[in-house]
């Protein structure tokens, strides 16, 4: 299979200006750069002298956490915005490795029944995606919840020696089969009974690998310059590449998030601490994270009794009904098994029912077996637009790419790219090679990705067509071939 793609103004990864030319690709490679009007080819796109650009890497998404890999493997919303690469496992979960052949650090959000599970190490799961026609490539962290509820059985307590001898063992193994890092969700209930210590040592794995170290904070509000200088500790004792999923600064918290954001740069090396962002004012979250601390857990079975309990039920409502207005705003994103909720706001369920907005609240957790997701506008978005150029920020959508009707489509998860562009421009702080290469090459040589982020001969033909004058996406390449490349699962290579 050949593809000649002719008369377009190549923008090629690595920040240099434009320049005109054509692009032969023979099988998934790039194979000519230039004047080849009379070069021959299968297939032919006429380029009309818009953009060529390399396909741009998703370093943060979701669609690993909710199996949509398995239920819409062709990923459309990503390659629709020009991605054609995506990296999930973060926030410490993710689909391998596995000790026992089960997911149960995901079966408290999702039906792992859908899906067959046929691996256990990395380098199985690996495999066993190539045998899914994905229409992105697709690479995965370690993830560290995955690993300790397994080795753990699931018990909040220290780790003992011998299970950190394991643990550090399972680790090593997967970055040597082809994992790109690991990660932790140290904001959630599950990562929270981790120490520092902990952490410390087993991010220690990494040091020497070049492989990435992805963190959740944990917390991102009021003890946020906590959470910076707990990671900036970790990232410096064992000198590792790190990343901050989904930094942003939460509203209410805008000091904080900015006496954070001055730590990371006085006490990091820059090119090593890197953070993502996405330039959407909305967060996604279990619904758990709605109940007052004291009711959440790392066991549903057990939030559930309290929800279930009707002196419980009640102090938390009463405690719930002053951020009733606030309440009222969240949306649904995700409701199994419970499809009428989707994308309503909780105050519309609650008139639904002709319920009081907490009443309504605990009803939906209760309805949903606390399996909902929740989409809630508390970002500052001014303060978070201003980061987009930032050297340290790299741009992520931490979205997904459902099927019809399996979740609710947040902005980000179809607009994260366009709309990245979109402002640079707009505003006038960035050129769009600038731009383009912080979405392509910059993440592909942290991430230690060779083959893809440039446009050059030899190298994997994921490419992306943008009009010359609207910068839209025309024509999504992934691997030389439109729709669906050929190599898409991607192997660390440390």
């Amino acid at each position: 299979m050949s593809l000649l793609i002719k008369g377009v103004q190549i923008i090629d990864g690595e920040g240099k200006q434009p320049f005109k030319a054509d692009v032969f690709i023979q099988k998934n490679l790039i194979s000519a750069i230039g004047d080849l009007k009379y070069k021959k080819a299968d297939e032919i796109i006429d380029g009309l002298g818009n953009y060529l650009v390399p396909g741009f890497i998703d370093i943060d998404t979701d669609s690993d956490h909710y199996l949509h890999l398995f239920s819409n493997p062709k990923q459309s919303d990503f390659t629709a915005q020009g991605v054609t690469t995506i990296i999930g496992g973060h926030c410490g979960t993710s689909l391998a490795p596995l000790l026992y052949g089960t997911l149960e650090s995901i079966e408290g959000s999702v039906d792992v029944n859908k899906v067959n599970i046929n691996w256990h190490t990395m380098g199985e799961f690996l495999d066993s995606m190539k045998r899914i026609p994905l229409g992105v490539n697709f690479g995965t962290l370690s993830g560290h919840r995955t690993i300790r509820d397994a080795i753990t059985r699931g018990e909040h307590r220290d780790l003992t020696e011998q299970e950190f001898k394991v643990f550090e063992k399972i680790l090593a193994q997967s970055i040597r089969e082809g994992s790109f890092g690991f990660s932790t969700g140290l904001g959630y209930i599950h990562g929270q009974y981790a120490p520092e210590k902990e952490v410390k040592r087993l991010v220690g794995v990494l040091s020497g690998t070049g492989a990435v170290y992805a963190t959740h904070l944990r917390n991102q509000t009021d003890g946020i310059l906590k959470a910076i200088e707990e990671t900036v500790r970790v990232a410096n004792y064992n000198e590792v590449k790190t990343l901050i999923s989904h930094f942003r600064p939460i509203l209410g918290y805008e000091e904080q998030f900015t006496k954070a954001l001055e730590y990371i740069k006085e006490n990091t090396p820059s090119g090593r601490f890197y953070f993502d962002i996405y330039p959407h004012d909305t967060s996604i979250y279990p619904i758990y994270k709605l109940l007052p601390i004291w009711a959440q857990s790392d066991n549903k079975a057990e939030m559930l009794e309290k929800l279930n309990n009707p002196e419980m039920a009640n102090k938390i409502m009463n405690e719930l009904k002053p951020f009733s207005e606030k309440i009222s705003e969240i949306r649904i994103a995700d409701a199994p098994k419970n499809g009428y909720m989707l994308g309503k706001l909780v105050q519309e369920v609650a008139k639904d029912l002709e319920m009081e907005i907490p009443k309504a609240l605990v009803h939906i957790m209760k309805t949903t077996n606390l399996k909902a997701t929740i989409f809630s506008k508390d970002i500052n978005l001014e303060l978070l637009e201003n980061l987009l150029v930032d050297d340290r920020s790299f741009i992520a959508s931490n979205g997904n790419s459902p099927a019809p009707g399996e979740f609710v489509k947040h902005d980000r998860s179809i607009n994260t790219f366009p709309k990245f562009i979109d402002l640079v421009i707009d505003k006038g702080i960035m050129t769009l090679e600038e731009a383009i290469q912080k979405i392509t090459s910059t993440p592909a040589k942290y991430f230690g990705i060779t083959d893809r982020g440039v446009i050059k001969e030899g190298k994997v033909a994921d490419i992306v067509i943008l009009g010359q004058n609207d910068h839209k996406v025309r024509e999504t390449i992934v691997g030389g071939r439109t729709g669906r490349g050929e190599i898409l699962i991607h192997k660390s290579k440390k």
